[in-house]
């Protein structure tokens, strides 16, 4: 009697637990299985009880990765890993698992437990923001960059030229991918043409191709890359490094729609829309005389200018997210994300290598990471003895306070330290801005007026 009140009284405390519960003996087979995991999966508890778990989970990973085969081997628990199962209906239901040792009074282990929560509503949200932050490839919550998206789709209907400015790492080719694959040329040829890497006399015969015998080694013809991208969009990469002699060239192509490859005496038409980036300040280039202004103008017919990371700091979190997901899909890792104290650090590094830097931070992360979260020992020296943003006064950056500061901080200097515009573009009122300047012990430059009047 007494071991059957133990059973019932057990049953009813797991069947009171909102998360799935079942344990296991050691040949596999079920022996309880709360009623949040009947919910879960669609099974009945009377059909559990006896299977193998691996026939009514039908997880991801119960073939290769059984994390409770794992757990059983060497002791060791594991939380929060993220899977999936097919429950009753056939469907696939994202879950995160728990596992432990189960064991006897004595303290031997007599099998398994594993804990399990539903986390298709994490899911379906998740989604909602990737697609509210989300244009084709490109992730970003910053009102500049969604500035830019609003007009994209426009600027892709058209033929005209696009010139693309931003510091390395922005992201200019997923902008220029973007163009391409909104407009009407999206199932013809997108060539890419870094002109910054090759040599004068390489580039030119990587842009326009050479007929046979135009040089010693030229045994057969070789199209170039606007005769391979006829039709569709070539994306010319550091534009601002091309010599004033392929300048000349460049321009006719842009002028005529027409080029000659080397060797050759017939001019070959060419349908391309072309697409622009550099890393320069193209003007600086005309007034030194580096770059031809009547090319400049050609390709300069709509500008499209990228902020740096370090202007769009709101983004880093969107960012960090989306790269531990590409990581744990191509490492086949399972790294649940990052520490409040690693995020601090990279909220307050200002990125000369922009997007690319950080995703470089968190590849490395990824490859010291051995727990579930990336740590603030992950990460590479600078940002690892990063310890305070400029103009914060706080030397302690492990809390949300710094991290609100480190925002705040950014919008202000993207506005001149002008708070009555900072206010507008955080959508808070001046006062608001006004007591979080004061509260987070953040400094304003000498040379701006004093926080004396929260109205300014």
């Amino acid at each position: 009697m007494n071991n059957d009140r133990s059973l019932t009284e057990k049953d009813i405390i797991l069947d009171s637990i909102a998360d799935g519960v079942f344990t296991v003996n050691h040949k596999w087979r079920i022996t309880s299985f709360n009623k949040a995991a009947e919910h879960i999966t669609g099974v009945p508890k009377e059909e559990a009880i006896g299977q193998y778990c691996k026939d009514v989970l039908k997880a991801s990973i119960c073939e290769a990765n059984c994390a409770l085969e794992q757990t059983m081997k060497t002791g060791e628990p594991i939380v929060n890993k993220t899977i999936h199962i097919i429950n009753a209906d056939g469907e696939q239901t994202p879950i995160s698992i728990s596992t432990a040792l189960l064991k006897d009074k004595r303290g031997a282990v007599i099998g398994g437990v594993e804990t399990f929560r539903d986390m298709t509503l994490v899911e379906k949200l998740k989604k909602e923001i990737e697609g509210r932050y989300t244009f084709e490839d490109i992730i970003s919550k910053n009102y500049h960059m969604h500035d830019l998206f609003r007009i994209l789709p426009d600027l892709s209907d058209s033929m005209s030229t696009v010139l693309i400015e931003g510091e390395s790492g922005t992201g200019k080719e997923l902008i220029a991918r973007a163009i391409h694959n909104l407009s009407p040329r999206k199932q013809k040829p997108f060539i890419i043409v870094n002109c910054g890497a090759l040599p004068d006399t390489l580039l030119e015969s990587e842009l326009f191709g050479y007929k046979a015998g135009a040089f010693t080694d030229a045994r057969k013809d070789k199209p170039g890359r606007f005769k391979l991208a006829h039709r569709g969009t070539i994306f010319l990469d550091e534009i601002g490094d091309i010599s004033p002699a392929l300048q000349v060239r460049l321009l006719r192509v842009l002028q005529d729609k027409t080029f000659e490859p080397l060797g050759g005496v017939e001019s070959i038409k060419t349908d391309v829309r072309i697409i622009a980036a550099t890393n320069k300040n193209m003007e600086n280039q005309v007034r030194k005389g580096t770059f031809r202004e009547d090319l400049f103008y050609r390709i300069n017919v709509i500008r499209l200018q990228l902020p740096p990371l370090r202007e769009r700091k709101e983004d880093i979190p969107l960012l960090i997210d989306h790269f531990i997901r590409t990581f744990n899909s191509l490492q086949g890792k399972d790294i649940l994300g990052i520490t409040d104290e690693a995020l601090t650090c990279l909220m307050a590094y200002d990125y000369p290598g922009n997007v690319r830097e950080l995703k470089n931070f968190i590849e490395r992360s990824f490859i010291l990471c051995k727990s579930s979260m990336i740590q603030r020992n992950h990460l590479p020296d600078p940002l690892f003895r990063l310890n305070e943003p400029i103009y914060h006064e706080q030397g302690n950056l492990s809390s949300f306070k710094d991290l609100e500061a480190i925002y705040i901080t950014n919008a202000l200097r993207r506005n001149n330290w002008n708070r009555a515009k900072t206010a507008r573009e955080l959508k808070i009122h001046k006062t608001t801005l006004f007591r979080k300047i004061r509260a987070l012990g953040i400094t304003i430059p000498p040379k701006n007026h004093k926080l004396s009047d929260p109205a300014e």
